[in-house]
């Protein structure tokens, strides 16, 4: 029988929500619904754009069309099952699709991470070593990082699985939270819970940890090549290459780690939610904007659509 009870897992949990604010999960799902369009919308027409246009066919923006990938597939793990909650009350999902669900969103954030690691070394070549740009960020040199930032997240994530499968649970399956996270999971477990800390600890440092002192160091190279450059202009110039890519890690990185500050206070869930779903709606809104070539291309293309549509309504008239 005690070894019965040591395999036992639930056959679902209940995500219950945002907790203390259930009558307002309606109202809530306004902005998270607005913002999961905008996420879906701007990320598709950046991956389509990039992959159309020739000319950005460059390693700045094959790895944007990464991270703008990484951000559909992050929202998309959370959301459709979050508004589900807001709206029908769906809270149910059952015990492999929430582990599923786990492995999916830490994968995908390290996934992520890798890719704005991945930017930071391309301007850091683009100012550094311009003259070998191309030679260095290679076709099959962005390929490589594209298959080492999946297998990063798949490999660094995997354990977690197993460390989770082997956790028994004895009745309490009630996560407070629109989605399963393993420290919401971990603490349902009626054993030790030692090693998945120890675990996650490592991974922070392995992942998030190691990005964050890699592209610092990337970014401190950086700096002092652009102070190097004999005028003012020069140097505004070079900045502002680097102004899109580090807006978007402020977004990534400082929210990640406030999450896990403020995720045991009073509706701090909410704001742990909009993390998942606010970074990956700006993000290419950011883009869009700061960056010329994209903007150009964006402008000409629908452009061109407005006036074929309007030389269509002239013909049928």
């Amino acid at each position: 029988m005690a070894a019965t009870n040591h395999t036992f897992h639930p056959a679902v949990f209940l995500l219950w929500g945002i907790s203390g604010l259930e009558e307002l999960h309606i109202w809530i799902s306004i902005p998270f619904c607005t913002m999961y369009v905008v996420a879906l919308g701007g990320n598709s027409l950046l991956i389509i754009f990039i992959c159309m246009e020739h000319s950005l066919h460059e390693p700045m923006y094959l790895f944007l069309a990464m991270l703008s990938l990484s951000d559909l597939l992050l929202s998309t793990a959370i959301m459709p099952k979050m508004l589900a909650i807001f709206w029908f009350e769906d809270r149910v999902i059952s015990f492999q699709d929430c582990i599923t669900q786990m492995f999916s969103v830490i994968a995908i954030f390290v996934m992520e991470s890798t890719v704005l690691l991945a930017m930071a070394f391309d301007r850091y070549v683009a100012i550094c070593y311009p003259l070998r740009y191309t030679m260095i960020l290679s076709p099959s040199v962005i390929r490589k990082i594209a298959g080492f930032s999946l297998a990063r997240g798949l490999l660094i994530t995997s354990p977690f699985i197993f460390l989770v499968e082997q956790l028994p649970f004895c009745g309490n399956n009630i996560i407070t939270n629109t989605y399963c996270e393993l420290p919401k999971i971990s603490r349902l477990a009626c054993a030790d819970i030692t090693a998945i800390n120890i675990y996650t600890l490592v991974l922070s440092f392995l992942s998030t940890g190691l990005d964050v002192i890699l592209i610092s160091i990337s970014y401190t190279f950086i700096l002092q090549a652009v102070f190097r450059l004999p005028s003012r202009d020069a140097q505004l110039k070079a900045l502002g290459t680097c102004s899109s890519h580090v807006c978007v890690i402020l977004m990534f990185y400082i929210p990640a780690y406030l999450t896990v500050l403020i995720s045991h206070i009073q509706y701090g869930i909410l704001l742990t939610n909009l993390y998942v779903v606010v970074p990956p709606a700006l993000n290419p809104i950011i883009y869009g904007v700061r960056t010329k070539q994209i903007r150009d291309h964006i402008i000409r293309r629908f452009s061109q659509l407005g006036r074929a549509c309007f030389a269509g309504d002239v013909r049928n008239n």
